[in-house]
């Protein structure tokens, strides 16, 4: 068998905490896989930014991607790797192109419960040349408090292509939507209606085909917003979950993204799944930070060792074409989650996690407990919080996972007791 290094490259902003864990995990794993005819390892390098020949083979198998969403050299070395078969997560043109506009008028196309949303012409415009043109011949002028009689109170006013929850405003009146409205300067507004007495903020993260579905309260301060609780979905919510989020993340080739839903009547609705950075820091996620560096390995490692390729189109067309409005929407998501896994090509990627990764739970265990781990939540604590919280902070988040090693230990012990 031939030996084979296979380079994962981290294209990364401000990223401390899960870069470093992946890295140090990787290392831990000291893999060596028999793939096909070879013997496969890995090597992982962060990636730097320079000056490129648009016609130079890039030397990165796969690259995961953490900057390109703002940062566009980056951006558009990204898409030249991709043309050259590189395997990248996120789909560079679809992070571009495809703003939570877009993203809310497709699932509303393929029957998801998507609030009523309407687009609002911004409030201000530049100055000057074919702009004063432009507005002058065909703005329309329009009553935007009998938009808001359509959509209803209470609302949100909101970028249609933002991030972060900047510029989003809660709106319960004319009076208080014309004040957000003037506010809002020069970028183009939706208005979406809210989803009102709902009882259940939740979040899918998705990796690839895999999913996550976690509790979450928009407000509280970020890094508690991640609830630690369990059985707040039964088995049909979470499958529901998992399967929009699934279907989502594969209609738009995004390998990692989350989607955020509201549960109101029994009825889960999509409100935000247009994440181009999800949240990936041990500061916002905690419990939940290793679930995300886990899965993270698997996928990476799985596409990269088996050197698949990352589809080069979208699959919109096997989407639009598996609906039916005559069908419930449960029914409709078998179908839109089948078309999903075959896109992740799931049923490979379990069949190779069990063949190659069945130690990477008990590697993960012990470094999530380990001094490393602990000088690694420190950086990232320094990078956000005061001095004098850092101790605090520190040991807080160090401490959520190990109450995470703690259920996982239990949940491994489970898992290897014989059935009867």
């Amino acid at each position: 068998m031939a030996s084979v290094a296979k380079k994962i490259g981290l294209s990364l902003g401000a990223d401390i905490c899960w870069p470093a864990s992946y890295e140090e995990i990787m290392k831990r794993l000291d893999l060596d896989l028999p793939v096909g005819a070879d013997r496969v390892r890995f090597q992982t390098e962060r990636v730097t930014v320079e000056p490129f020949d648009l016609a130079y083979e890039p030397s990165y198998d796969l690259v995961i991607d953490r900057v390109t969403h703002w940062f566009h050299t980056s951006r558009e070395w990204v898409k030249k790797l991709s043309l050259d078969g590189v395997y990248v997560l996120n789909n560079p043109w679809a992070i571009q192109s495809m703003e939570k506009h877009t993203s809310y008028v497709a699932m509303m196309k393929l029957g998801l419960p998507i609030p009523k949303t309407w687009m609002i012409p911004p409030k201000e415009y530049e100055t000057g040349g074919d702009w004063d043109v432009t507005v002058r011949r065909y703005n329309r002028l329009f009553d935007l408090g009998k938009v808001g009689e359509e959509i209803g109170y209470p609302a949100f006013l909101k970028p249609y292509d933002g991030g972060g929850w900047v510029g989003v405003t809660r709106v319960t009146d004319e009076r208080s939507l014309r004040q957000a409205y003037d506010r809002s300067g020069k970028r183009v507004q939706h208005l979406q209606a809210a989803v009102k007495d709902y009882d259940l903020f939740i979040r899918a993260i998705g990796m690839g085909p895999q999913v996550n579905v976690v509790k979450y309260d928009a407000d509280q301060p970020l890094h508690d917003r991640y609830r630690v609780e369990f059985g707040f979905v039964n088995g049909e919510e979470h499958r529901r979950a998992t399967r929009i989020c699934r279907t989502i993340n594969a209609f738009f080739g995004w390998d990692f993204n989350s989607c955020e839903m509201l549960r109101a009547g029994g009825v889960l609705y999509p409100i935000d799944f247009a994440n181009a950075c999800p949240d990936s820091q041990v500061t916002s996620l905690h419990f939940h930070f290793p679930w995300l560096v886990k899965s993270m390995l698997r996928w990476t490692i799985f596409n990269a060792a088996t050197g698949r390729k990352k589809p080069m189109t979208l699959w919109w067309d096997r989407f639009f074409a598996a609906h039916d409005p005559e069908l419930d929407l449960d029914t409709q998501l078998e179908r839109y989650d089948a078309i999903a896994r075959e896109y992740f090509d799931s049923d490979r990627f379990e069949a190779f996690d069990a063949e190659h990764l069945g130690h990477l739970d008990e590697v993960a265990l012990e470094f999530f407990g380990s001094d490393r781990f602990y000088d690694i939540v420190q950086e990232k604590v320094e990078a956000l919080f005061p001095k004098h919280e850092i101790k605090v902070f520190t040991d807080h988040f160090f401490g959520m996972v190990q109450f995470w090693r703690k259920t996982e230990m239990e949940r491994m012990a489970r898992a290897s007791k014989p059935t009867e």
